[in-house]
């Protein structure tokens, strides 16, 4: 199978979950929080952390090899020494042990790839990013679930708090309104840290938005440098066209 191919599957493996993922999601009401994205390299180095620590124990990223890392200012040593766990070399894919068949009798359904899940979530709420940043800071306790965890982004989620140890637990306050069709709606009003984690609530925030920072790179590695040629390009033709009308302008002179 061509790599092509290989991220096409992916693809439509990750739009499969996330339409899967809607139908458990709030309400017409729900709100997404912006992700503050920064393509830093510390951000992203940090990030890249907190996703081999926290994600990639049930999530592969298997159409990204561990050099990629090298983009974002790492050294084959640096990679090697601090984030090489799940493969014995760089060029390795940053792929997961657990099979399909265990994955989806412990949680219900496989954990899926997560190379391009930022792209995939994207919807009229907000950006995959915003989703993602957002469905990482609303896990709450709820006993009725078999994990003990459930989300205010993803209702009835399948998937535990990983981070739980540096966010805390939360619990989750809801209210009854009316829905305008003569019923009843649960609405979120609000969640509360009951115990604390090892993160303030500022500095975790921070920390998913470096781990969010890094799966948005990691679903394009090179989008940062393509907008940033992109400008560039832009500013070229530009200066092009000025250029060409002036030209133009004294050509057409003379002929007159």
């Amino acid at each position: 199978m061509s790599f092509k191919n290989k991220i096409l599957r992916a693809l439509i493996a990750t739009v499969a979950f996330a339409t899967a993922a809607a139908t458990h999601a709030a309400g017409p009401e729900l709100r997404l929080d912006k992700a503050p994205l920064q393509f830093d390299n510390a951000s992203l180095q940090h990030g890249a952390k907190l996703f081999i620590n926290y994600c990639l124990n049930c999530h592969s990223a298997s159409y990204l090899r561990y050099n990629r890392l090298q983009e974002i200012g790492l050294s084959d040593q640096q990679i090697k020494d601090n984030l090489l766990f799940t493969a014995d070399k760089v060029g390795d894919l940053m792929t997961i042990g657990m099979r399909p068949a265990e994955a989806k009798q412990w949680f219900g359904a496989a954990p899926p790839d997560l190379t391009v899940i930022a792209r995939s979530r994207a919807s009229h709420y907000g950006s995959g990013a915003d989703w993602l940043y957002t469905y990482l800071r609303q896990f709450y306790r709820d006993t009725n679930r078999p994990t003990g965890w459930n989300n205010v982004v993803f209702e009835s989620v399948g998937m535990p708090h990983a981070m739980w140890d540096l966010q805390g637990e939360q619990v989750a306050h809801f209210v009854e309104r009316e829905d305008g069709h003569g019923g009843k709606a649960k609405h979120l009003e609000r969640l509360e840290i009951v115990k604390a984690g090892k993160m303030p609530k500022e500095e975790y925030d921070e920390a998913v938005a470096d781990l969010v920072s890094f799966i948005t790179w990691m679903g394009e590695p090179s989008q940062h440098n393509r907008k940033q040629i992109g400008g560039w390009v832009l500013a070229v033709l530009a200066v092009l066209g000025v250029l060409t009308y002036l030209l133009k302008r004294s050509i057409w002179k003379d002929l007159h």
